[in-house]
Parts: structure tokens; sequence; C-alpha cells
């Protein structure tokens, strides 16, 4: 061996004990799990934190969208925007929880904007806007917000205005209406009202009839009249007035006996006169014809008032009352509308049609309202009764729940279900629970947040998934092999 091999030999031992070395350390590193960059801690507790990591950008729209340079996302050709800090977002929200409105301990439906008492005098108690988040929030920037055309309103507090809509019959008022029969047995002599339709006046004669009790009646009424005109009956006065009574009960009016007392005979016929004004309605009566005592013979309906009964449906049962304002309009006469009032609710249902008729009243001095006419109605509830309401367009409706989306500012739109209670006129409906007064809630673009929304929380369960279902020391390891080569 040489000089030179002598001196070589000794440099190639150190250099493969050097090559050995780094071997086993990144070996042991390997098997230890360790990566680059890291966080250690102190036994004080004192936290190193890692060097700054590189900026990311990501899609509004598609967050799984992640690049290390600007540019355009591949699926929507939006421009991509810097990718925020989620860790540090919660952190923040978990420290500060943001509240959502007051409510009343004994009665969730009593809502206010902020704290104070309920009408029972208790304190308010917070509803947290973490306690009703219905899915995962929504971050859209301006420019994304407008070409979806996002709107707002706001859910406003005050009386809750519903009308009903239904449609009602016009019938007759029962109690102003009346049947004509005779009380005796006897024949028609004449007739002065002859036909359905025909409006008649009160005590105007409707036909005359011949009955011989009737003219027996008379004639008994005129002799003791006699006897006490002439003074040869003492006790004439009690007889005279029995028979006066008697005539009365047969419906034979004051006017014909006075004409019979002054004339000094009887009358062959009786006429039989209307109890009131109105229309007739049915019309038996033939001239010649014999008829018993108690033979319906006319029907007058005074129509000068009518009745409308409309249908409603169960639910709307508890938003009525008797005495409560009603409208009115019919086809034939459009753009006038006639005011009345509910006057009875009848306390059964129609077994056919499963919903409850109501008894509205109606003045009708001109007889436009015709029985058995149909009529547009609507009845205004609601009084002094107050609460949440929201547009009706903004609820999505899935069959199971209710969803709103609200706005909590920054471009942040979070998913809340909401418990509904009935539509209100203009479009509203009425929010039992879920939204306190002031919050702004999207109108319109709600099913584009929605879709997004179910898509990042699909998303975020696969990451969850993945991440429980990796080695993240291994996976660390092949990065920090991959940058050693």
């Amino acid at each position: 061996m040489n000089e030179n091999n002598k001196k070589i030999f000794p440099m190639k031992i150190v250099a493969i004990t050097v090559i050995l070395t780094i071997a086993l350390m990144v070996t042991g590193l390997y098997l230890a799990g360790f990566h680059l960059p890291h966080r250690s801690v102190m036994p004080q507790g004192e936290v190193l934190l890692d060097e700054p990591e590189e900026q990311l950008w990501t899609c509004g729209m598609h967050p799984w969208i992640i690049t290390k340079e600007p540019g355009l996302c591949p699926i929507c050709n939006m421009d991509l925007v810097i990718k925020a800090d989620a860790g540090a977002g919660d952190e923040k929200n978990n420290k500060e929880r943001k509240i959502a409105y007051w409510r009343a301990p004994m009665d969730p439906m009593e809502i206010y904007g902020a704290p104070g008492k309920s009408k029972m005098g208790m304190d308010l108690t917070p509803v947290y806007e973490d306690e009703l988040i219905g899915g995962v929030a929504v971050k859209v920037d301006p420019v994304t917000r407008q070409n979806m055309g996002i709107r707002t309103e706001m859910a406003e507090k005050g009386i809750l205005k519903h009308t009903i809509r239904t449609y009602g019959h016009i019938t007759y008022d029962e109690t102003r209406t009346a049947q004509i029969s005779p009380k005796v047995d006897g024949w028609i002599e004449e007739l002065h009202v002859n036909f359905t339709g025909e409006a008649v006046k009160k005590g105007q004669p409707l036909l005359e009839i011949y009955s011989p009790q009737l003219l027996s009646a008379q004639e008994e009424y005129l002799s003791v009249y006699r006897s006490l005109k002439g003074g040869r009956q003492t006790q004439a006065g009690s007889f005279l007035e029995s028979s006066r009574r008697r005539l009365s009960y047969f419906d034979v009016a004051e006017a014909e006996i006075q004409a019979m007392e002054a004339s000094g005979q009887v009358n062959k016929t009786v006429r039989i006169r209307s109890p009131f004004s109105g229309v007739v309605t049915h019309n038996r009566a033939v001239q010649g014809g014999y008829v018993k005592a108690g033979t319906p013979l006319y029907t007058i309906s005074d129509l000068s008032r009518v009745w409308v009964e409309a249908h409603i449906y169960e639910y709307e049962l508890a938003r009525v009352r008797v005495g409560q304002d009603a409208q009115m309009s019919l086809p034939y006469l459009p753009g006038k509308i006639y005011q009345g009032k509910i006057t009875f609710i009848y306390p059964y249902l129609q077994e056919k049609t499963r919903d409850v008729v109501i008894r509205l009243e109606f003045e009708n001095p001109l007889m436009e309202l015709k029985p058995q006419m149909y009529g547009d109605v609507s009845i205004k509830t609601g009084g002094t009764e107050t609460g949440i309401m929201i547009p009706s367009e903004s609820v999505i409706r899935s069959g199971e729940r209710n969803l709103v989306f609200v706005a909590r500012g920054e471009g942040k739109f979070t998913p809340r279900e909401v418990s509904l209670g009935a539509s209100l006129d203009h479009g509203k409906v009425q929010v039992i629970t879920g939204l306190g007064p002031g919050e702004s809630v999207v109108t319109s673009g709600q099913f584009l947040l929605d879709s997004e929304s179910k898509l990042q929380e699909a998303v975020k369960k696969m990451m969850d998934v993945a991440k429980e279902s990796s080695t993240p020391a291994l996976d660390d390891a092949d990065d920090f092999f991959e940058d050693m080569k």
C-alpha cells in the first residue's frame, strides 16, 4: 500500500461513518413521525408558532377548490379569493356567542328583540344563534351576491292580519219568512196573489176563502152585537167579547169586523192578508180549490235583509267569531262591495265537504242580493294579536322542516330552522320560533344558498371521514422525504 492509498483510506472510513449516521437519524425521524414545520410546546405552556404558512386561494362558491396561486375557478370560472383562517374564526365564535332573540321562559312564542320582562313578569332568556343553525353557513362575496340576485327583508313584529277568503251562497232570512195557511176548512173564492215571486206589502189581501165555520162565527158575533146595541141582553158584553176574540183567532182582520158592524151583514168570504212585506217564494193556492185547515198556501220572505252561508276550513275556525265584519262581492256586479257581519257559527261540520258553515247577514234595500246567488266572501281576522312575521317566499319548505337563511353581515348567510304559524295578508307568514324581530332573512336566491350549504355540508363530512381514516404522521413523513429528494 503506497502513501496515497494510506491517506485516502481513513477519509473513506469517515465518509461512510457520516453517511450511516445520517441514515440512522432519518430512519429515526421517520419512525417517530417527525414532520416540518411543526408546533412545539414548552414546559411552561408557551407555544412556539410555526413559520408563516404560504397564502392559499379558494373559490367562494366551491371551497374545496384550493390553489397556491390566484386565478379562476375551474368549475364556475369565477375569480379565486384568499382563503380565510377558519380556525381563528371558530375560536372567536366559541368565545363570543351571538344572541338571536329573547323569549319568555314560560311561553316560547313570546319573542322580543331585547332583554326585559315577559308578560308574566319573568326575566327573558336569550336564544343563541348557534342553537338555531339548521345547516352549514355560507359566505358569499359581493360580486357573487349580486349575480345570484340575493335580496333580504327584515323580520318584523306587528299585528297578525289574516283575511279568510271563501265562497258563500245567499239564502232567505229565516226569521223574516212566514207560511200562510187557513185555520178553517173552506173553498178559495178569489185569489189576489196568484204567482210565485210576486212582491206583497204588509196587510195586502192574498186570497178570499168561503168557510161555513167562519160564516157561522160571523153570524154569532153580529147577533150578539145587535142584542147589545138594542139593550135586550144584560150579559151581551161578555158574549160579544168572546165572539170577537173567536173571529180574530180565525185571522179575520179588525177592519172587516168593523165593516160588518157598520153594514149589519155578514160576509160570505173572509180575506187572508200578508203578515209583512216580502216576496212570495212558494204558492199552492188555486182558484176554486178546497183546502183543509193547516194546508200551506203561501210562503212569504222579506228580502230586505238576507243571509249568506259561507264555508271555512277547520283550521280557520279558531280565527272567526260572532260580530266580525265581513265583505262580499258578486260576479254580476264587479267592483261593488257589500258589508255584513257574522251572526252565527254552526256547531257541526258538513258531512260531505268537511267544512264549517258560518252565517253572515247583509242588508239588501235595493234587492240586488238574490237567494241562491254565489258570492266571494272575505273575513278579516287578527284583531290585536301580535307576533313575528316574514315574507312567505323566504321560507324553504321541504315537507319535514321549514328553513330560512339569516343574513349575518359580511356576506355570511346562516340556515335556520323555524316554526311557522298562519299565513297572513300581503304575502306574509307568522314565525312562532326560530327568529327574532329585526333579523334579516333572504327573500330571493335562498335556493342557491341552500344548495351551496348542503354541498359544503357534504364536503365537510367527507373531509372529516378522511381525516379520521388517515395517518397524518406517515403522510407528513412522506412529504418530508419528497422534499429531501
